[in-house]
């Protein structure tokens, strides 16, 4: 195992339902059995993460309570993506500027996330292929086989039902900027500013 990966169980949970919650597409189907696509490895995550560079949010919204909202605030933050965000009906979300589609984009993102409708899921993997774009990202809570067979067969990476947030800081030790535990236990004493 690369000692640079944080050593926890690649099934992991999160500590507490409501961790999910914001990453969490409204309305998201719970996890089917019998599902047939084989999820990458945490090796092959962190791998994904580490080679890309740019981020592009399809369904990136304006609202505070969206989860794309969370997880843009997050990347602009603290991460060091170039992050494009991509919605029709938007102009400008966070200072950024806002694009109509993938093929607006100014350049060709290494990783297209996902935050739209299951319905929607194929049609955005093919243009993430269209663009030239590397890997698909699914949201937490998105979860379509149809998107990841389109993707796969043109080359892209996939992941699905899983927050690139969340993944980002758990595999950073980032998980705690946004008061998740990060199951560190510790008996040295916090500071008080006086």
């Amino acid at each position: 195992m690369n000692s640079s990966i944080p050593a926890t169980a690649d099934s992991c949970a999160l500590p507490t339902p409501t961790d999910a919650v914001a990453c969490a597409l409204p309305g998201a189907a719970p996890a089917v059995a019998g599902r047939t696509w084989e999820s990458p490895n945490q090796q092959e995550r962190f791998a994904l993460l580490r080679r890309s560079k740019s981020v592009a949010i399809v369904g990136a919204s304006n609202n505070p309570s969206r989860a794309s909202y969370f997880v843009t605030t997050y990347l602009l933050s603290s991460s060091p993506y170039d992050v494009y965000l991509v919605n029709p009906r938007e102009t400008e979300i966070l200072g950024q500027p806002v694009y109509a589609s993938l093929a607006d984009l100014p350049v060709v993102p290494d990783i297209v996330d996902v935050f739209r409708r299951h319905d929607d899921l194929p049609g955005v993997a093919q243009e993430a292929i269209d663009v030239g774009a590397k890997a698909l990202w699914l949201q937490l809570g998105s979860w379509n086989e149809d998107a990841a067979a389109i993707a796969e067969d043109s080359g892209l990476s996939v992941v699905m039902d899983r927050c690139i947030k969340i993944e980002h800081a758990r595999f950073h030790g980032g998980l705690h900027l946004a008061g998740f535990d990060t199951g560190v236990i510790s008996s040295r004493r916090q500071l008080l500013a006086r």
